[in-house]
């Protein structure tokens, strides 16, 4: 089990990594919106070579497909406007800031979507702790983001 933080470690650093890459591209492309499609093509062609090469890539059925709650479908617009705020936000405010202030949203999100259980997360009460939590990472953010 422990293997799979570090995977999340990496990630969180990919995403580090990610918005300065998308912002130079999104610069040398001199069109920010055609850089985003490059990026959902990588995003895509990494997607379908893990799913090849692991036999879990398939095609979903009708009956799969109206199961799914109509508020689910939208992760990948969710996805496109995390991209777009990559290319005209992140440079500007540099990778610190800009990922404090990422991280420190969906960290304050995801507490108050594990409290109440939505978006198909069990429910995880919203203690002292974990709302001292959030406000020291605000904290830690405006340090970062002032210095």
């Amino acid at each position: 089990m422990w293997y799979l933080y570090g995977f999340v470690l990496l990630a969180g650093v990919a995403n580090a990594v990610q918005a300065g890459q998308n912002g130079t591209l999104s610069k040398g492309l001199s069109q920010s919106l055609t850089a985003g499609l490059v990026v959902v093509a990588g995003t895509a062609s990494c997607i379908l070579a893990v799913g090849l090469l692991t036999g879990r890539l398939t095609w979903l059925s009708l009956d799969q497909a109206i199961q799914v709650p109509w508020w689910a479908w939208f992760g990948g617009l969710m996805g496109g406007g995390i991209i777009l705020a990559q290319f005209f936000i992140a440079r500007q405010i540099g990778a610190a800031t800009f990922l404090g202030l990422f991280v420190t949203a969906g960290v304050i999100t995801s507490i108050l979507l594990d409290h109440f259980g939505w978006v198909g997360f069990d429910q995880h009460r919203a203690g002292l702790w974990r709302i001292l939590g959030a406000i020291l990472m605000i904290g830690g953010v405006a340090l970062v983001g002032l210095f």
